[in-house]
C-alpha cells in the first residue's frame, strides 16, 4: 500500500511540526468545517438532512466567533451546500496554519433487524422473518479525536470516512487508503501523536459544556480513526451535535434554541481552551 510507505516523511513532517507547535502556541485561526454537502447528503431524519443541520450550526458558529472574538481569524470549509473533498477541507486549514480544527456532524443509528415472525421451510423447519424497525430512541452528543482505538470499534470512522468513495481519484488523493481496512487506522494514528493532547483537551471541553449547561446525554470523547481529522495538522475535533435518526433530538438540531445552544457550547468550550493552552 502506498500509505504504508510515506509513514516515514509524515513522520519527519510531524516531527518538524512538534517542533513550531512547542515553541509558542495561540490560537489565531480556526477552522470550521460543515460536514457532508451536495450530493453527500450523510445522515437523514424524518424531514431533514446531516449536511444542512451542520451546515447552519458551522455558520452560526463561525458567526459568533467573529462577533465575540475579532481578533480570531474564521476560515470555512464550505459557506453553502457544496461538495468539498475530505483532503481540500483539511489543506485548508493546513495551508492557513490553523490552529483548530471543529467539524459540524450529526448522528444516526441504523435500523434495527427485529423478528416478525416464522415460517417453515420444506424440511418443516423454523425460519424467521426478519424486518427492519428505525432505531428511534438513541439520543446524546459526542465528540471524536483521531485515533486507532481498537479495530472493532471503528463504526464512526468507517461511517464519515465511506464519502471519500465518491470522490474521483480518491486513492490518489489519500495515498492509497481504503476506508473500509481498518489496518490503516492504525499508520494513520502514527501521524496525531503530536496534537492528540490539546484536541483531547477540546472535545472533553465541548461534550463538558453539552452536558453541563444544555443538559444533553454525554456519550463521550472517542478516538477514532476519522481521515479528515488524521489529515490535519493541528488539534482538531469532530463533534456528532445529536442524532438525527431520534425525532426529539431533530427537532432540537433544527430548532432556533437548540442551534444557539450547541453553538454556545462549542464556542464557549473554545474559549476556555484558549485562556489555558496559550503559551
Amino acid at each position: 500500500m502506498r500509505l504504508k510507505k510515506i509513514v516515514f516523511l509524515f513522520a519527519i513532517s510531524l516531527f518538524t511540526s512538534q517542533v513550531a507547535f512547542s515553541q509558542g502556541y495561540k490560537v489565531k485561526t480556526i477552522v470550521i468545517d460543515a460536514g457532508h454537502g451536495g450530493p453527500k447528503s450523510g445522515a437523514a431524519g424524518s424531514y431533514s438532512l446531516e449536511k444542512n443541520v451542520a451546515l447552519k450550526v458551522a455558520l452560526k458558529l463561525g458567526k459568533k466567533f467573529e462577533e465575540e472574538m475579532p481578533d480570531v481569524k474564521i476560515l470555512y470549509t464550505r459557506k453553502t451546500d457544496v461538495d468539498v473533498e475530505f483532503h481540500k477541507r483539511a489543506a485548508l486549514a493546513n495551508d492557513n496554519k490553523a490552529d483548530i480544527f471543529i467539524s459540524i456532524h450529526c448522528n444516526s443509528m441504523p435500523d434495527r433487524k427485529v423478528v416478525t415472525g416464522y415460517s417453515k421451510n420444506k424440511r418443516g423447519q423454523k425460519i424467521p422473518k426478519y424486518a427492519y424497525v428505525k432505531n428511534t430512541s438513541t439520543s446524546g452528543t459526542e465528540t471524536f479525536v483521531a485515533g486507532s482505538h481498537r479495530l472493532d470499534e471503528q463504526d464512526a470512522a468507517i461511517r464519515e470516512n465511506a464519502d471519500i468513495k465518491l470522490e474521483k481519484n480518491y486513492k490518489e488523493n489519500y495515498d492509497g487508503y481504503d476506508p473500509n481496512d481498518p489496518e490503516t487506522f492504525i499508520i494513520l494514528s502514527l501521524f496525531k501523536n503530536t496534537f492528540r493532547d490539546k484536541s483531547l483537551k477540546l472535545a472533553r471541553l465541548i461534550q463538558n459544556n453539552y452536558t453541563n449547561d444544555s443538559h444533553r446525554v454525554n456519550r463521550g470523547v472517542k478516538e477514532q480513526g476519522l481521515l479528515i481529522l488524521q489529515r490535519c495538522g493541528m488539534p482538531a475535533v469532530l463533534t456528532e451535535i445529536g442524532f438525527i435518526s431520534n425525532p426529539n433530538e431533530e427537532d432540537y438540531m433544527n430548532s432556533e434554541n437548540g442551534q444557539e445552544e450547541i453553538v454556545k457550547s462549542i464556542f464557549n468550550a473554545v474559549k476556555t481552551y484558549k485562556k489555558e493552552t496559550e503559551i
